[in-house]
């Protein structure tokens, strides 16, 4: 890695907890539940912290069973921080009634592909293990959970309930469109440098699911793009080959809005959050 990109992300990667300010409007439910409880999940790469989210009355220990979402946040594999969807965990938790489980999982500097997609794997498999599971992400986090949903089917390591795919980041061997857009053929590149630095390796599947060869005998998915974001084209296009090969797809565009949809629109935000708490808890039942 460059110096200079290694100085770059690493800035990134250890301000995001005071960089990254979303999603502070989106707080429509959970803001009562109490702090989440610190899990150390085994992975194949050793111990990941997760954080669980509770939603009331419910056992926040270890080994709790029951359904859980796990929940991997976005940050375009360089800021590590994820407590940067803490809204959305509660939100999801209070709505739907299930455990959330918020992965931090390593990023780049100290980490390159596929490390962060096996972390992911692993503690969504580990979830299946104490009762139903469903697994979804915003951005990088979203095409993440697309990967683990691949990675479970052709491992046979559990069955997903649900993959919930918000603005996902779907295709790491293409440019994204040049403009104006949040995320930045600049940025784009930084990642593919940083995290991604095999060329070849960015053609994987798990790392570009919209290049699978199959996306046969995948779970339920709800796809979340926007109008103006430079990812649009990975979503719709995921979603319009997720129903090709037989799979059942909820797509939702939110109109005039970029990377960040939600919080661009938190009026239409609040029915769109609506749907999907509805839809994991209907999955997890």
């Amino acid at each position: 890695m460059r110096i200079s990109d290694r100085v770059a992300v690493s800035l990134m990667h250890h301000t995001a907890r005071w960089s990254v300010r979303y999603g502070e409007g989106l707080r429509f439910a959970g803001s009562d539940l109490p702090r989440p409880t610190r899990l150390r999940v085994p992975t194949r790469h050793g111990p990941v912290t997760v954080w669980s989210y509770e939603p009331t009355g419910r056992d926040g220990s270890s080994q709790a069973a029951g359904p859980s979402h796990v929940h991997l946040h976005g940050g375009a594999w360089l800021m590590r921080h994820p407590f940067m969807d803490d809204w959305w965990c509660r939100y999801l938790a209070a709505t739907a009634g299930v455990r959330v489980l918020n992965v931090d999982f390593r990023t780049a500097p100290y980490a390159v592909f596929p490390r962060a997609q096996e972390e992911a794997h692993d503690v969504t498999a580990w979830a299946a293990t104490r009762g139903p599971a469903s697994v979804g992400g915003f951005s990088s986090g979203g095409g993440m959970a697309a990967a683990v949903c691949l990675m479970a089917r052709d491992s046979a390591s559990f069955v997903p309930r649900l993959q919930v795919l918000g603005v996902p980041a779907l295709d790491l061997a293409t440019d994204v469109p040049s403009g104006a857009g949040q995320i930045s053929p600049s940025l784009r590149a930084l990642v593919r440098r940083a995290y991604f630095p095999d060329v070849e390796s960015r053609r994987s599947p798990y790392a570009s699911p919209l290049l699978a060869p199959s996306l046969e005998g995948l779970p339920r998915a709800l796809v979340m793009t926007a109008e103006r974001d430079t990812l649009r084209r990975d979503g719709d296009e995921y979603a319009e080959r997720l129903r090709e090969a037989g799979v059942e797809v909820w797509h939702d565009v939110t109109p005039r809005a970029d990377h960040y949809f939600l919080t661009e629109d938190p009026v239409r935000a609040r029915t769109t959050m609506g749907t999907v708490a509805v839809e994991v808890a209907a999955a997890l039942a």
